[in-house]
């Protein structure tokens, strides 16, 4: 058996990095200011994203805005990191911010052939799709703006687990505006991340854990999903939940997903139903004077189809392996914090 250390992060506007066009994938000078972070540099985020990384050390990476080609992405993993990578990006249309995977493949943990990747873009399952998000029996269009993430990793000695990253529609809304047509934005921010929710949930995951090609496969889900656990205002209105959407229902609990964040808690914290220790963003919320706002909404789930508990340690990295916070080394990393399993073989 083989542990190996799962991390995914946002890692908040990759493309700014590089330079844009069609040409060989190359960084923009060192001094730039990216465009998304103005108070700092590129040189500055590079390293602050490396180190973060180089510290954490992790054998696999799921990256949600990442940028817009693979060869940018090997780039960062092949300059910035060390040892050896094998990288693969999902490609969406006329988005600048899409998922990419990176497996380490100079350990002796995987096999020659470390990942493989299908392009959703052929896989009618992310195609734009038709749903009824209010039960008025109108069905609206929706669509994917990044499209998910389909991979296999390969363990060394055979075995293999899939991978579905995924990065659903945020329901940030970042300038004040009229009480009422904030309402209305906020509404229809959650109809969407729930259409997209519902879609995978329905149309790949019910599928992949019921099809006896694939019901025995070890299957991860992660990425930010931008809802965390519960329902808000908004989510009250639809009786959904995105993320527990993606969980699954509680009448086929077979095809329900672990959720790593929750595992990890204490227990007291669990009974409660008590999530404040495990924000993975903060930002300052217009609407309440600039008050910080903690909110979970980044996770890693994954099937319980194994004969042994195969996922474990979940973590929410707020503070680097020697207890510094991420934020006083590396102020300029992201602004979501990394978040990591173990996963057995």
């Amino acid at each position: 058996m083989a542990t190996i250390k799962f991390l995914c992060w946002n890692v908040e506007w990759m493309n700014d990095l590089f330079v844009a066009g069609n040409g060989p994938a190359a960084y923009r000078p060192d001094t730039d200011k990216p465009a998304h972070t103005t108070s700092t540099t590129v040189k500055t985020r590079r390293e602050h994203l490396s180190g973060v990384l180089k510290e954490l050390n992790p054998d696999v990476v799921v990256v949600c805005e990442g940028p817009s080609r693979k060869e940018e992405l090997a780039l960062f993993f092949n300059t910035d990191m060390p040892g050896t990578w094998k990288v693969e990006l999902q490609r969406s249309p006329a988005q600048s911010q899409n998922l990419g995977i990176a497996v380490r493949t100079d350990t002796g943990k995987f096999a020659t052939s470390a990942l493989t990747v299908r392009d959703t873009i052929e896989d009618n399952r992310f195609s734009p799709f038709l749903v009824d998000t209010d039960s008025d029996d109108i069905k609206e269009q929706h669509k994917f703006e990044r499209r998910p993430l389909f991979a296999e990793v390969f363990m060394q000695g055979g075995k293999s687990f899939t991978v579905l990253g995924v990065h659903l529609k945020s329901k940030g809304i970042f300038s004040a505006m009229e009480w009422s047509k904030w309402w209305d934005t906020a509404d229809a921010n959650r109809k969407k991340i729930l259409a997209q929710a519902t879609q995978i949930r329905t149309n790949f995951l019910d599928s992949f854990l019921s099809d006896p090609a694939t019901a025995a496969k070890p299957l991860i889900v992660c990425g930010d999903i931008n809802d965390g656990p519960g329902l808000d205002a908004s989510e009250r209105k639809l009786f959904g939940s995105g993320v527990e959407r993606l969980m699954g229902l509680i009448w086929r609990p077979q095809h329900c997903l672990g959720n790593a964040l929750f595992d990890a808690l204490k227990p007291k914290d669990k009974e409660s139903l008590d999530f404040s220790s495990i924000y993975t963003t903060s930002f300052r919320d217009p609407i309440f004077e600039n008050t910080y706002q903690q909110e979970w909404i980044d996770h890693i789930l994954y099937s319980r189809n194994q004969a042994a508990p195969w996922v474990s340690g979940g973590q929410v990295h707020a503070k680097l392996p020697d207890g510094t916070p991420i934020y006083t080394k590396y102020k300029h990393a992201s602004d979501h914090f990394p978040i990591s399993v173990d996963i057995t073989t």
